[in-house]
């Protein structure tokens, strides 16, 4: 099984939101907009910035968690820009 880290960028406020999952992501990125998520929801709709597939869950939780990090912040500013 392969998991996907992602980022998604709200579209009302600019907030990012980074996570991952196992299902294929244009289905989690629906899940989002849908409202699915208690998290996401009050900033619906979302657009994906970025992602990228991981092979086992350990490597997709801690890319998830580089991400959430001052570094990751700062990488994932650049790829905003």
């Amino acid at each position: 099984m392969s998991y996907s880290v992602y980022v998604l960028k709200s579209k009302k406020n600019g907030n990012r939101y980074i996570g991952y999952t196992s299902k294929p992501i244009t289905n989690r990125l629906k899940e989002h907009n849908e409202g699915s998520n208690r998290y996401t929801k009050n900033n619906i709709p979302y657009e994906l910035l970025y992602f990228e597939q991981k092979y086992c869950k350990e490597c997709g939780t801690n890319k998830e968690k580089f991400l959430k990090s001052g570094q990751g912040r700062k990488l994932l500013d650049k790829i905003q820009a």
